[in-house]
């Protein structure tokens, strides 16, 4: 996996790998939103290829992960961004990849 100086370097890297789409949590539905694409992806369609975690400064709500996204089926690669504070992302892998949202209190 690479490192990266800054979450824009990783956006722009992933973006020229093929990674355009970028996603959205839906909260409510439990899937994956890409408006350009209009397209939804439920857990069991996508996996998480590379995952990075950048801490923006020392401000607690600025840290960010920044996960590089794949659909095999459809052949619809993306980011997803979660801002530390934003949502809490849980991921949990056991053959496929679930996605559990919730926001913090």
């Amino acid at each position: 996996m690479k490192k990266y100086l800054s979450l824009t370097d990783a956006l722009s890297d992933l973006k020229q790998r093929g990674y355009n789409a970028d996603f959205t949590a839906e909260t409510d539905t439990f899937c994956l939103y890409s408006g350009e694409f209009d397209t939804r992806l439920d857990p069991r369609e996508f996996h998480v290829d590379e995952c990075y975690r950048f801490d923006c400064n020392s401000n607690y709500n600025s840290n960010a992960v920044l996960y590089a996204i794949s659909a095999p089926a459809s052949g619809v690669k993306g980011t997803l961004i979660d801002e530390t504070g934003t949502l809490s992302c849980s991921l949990v892998f056991d053959n496929k990849l679930q996605i559990l949202l919730s926001p913090l209190d």
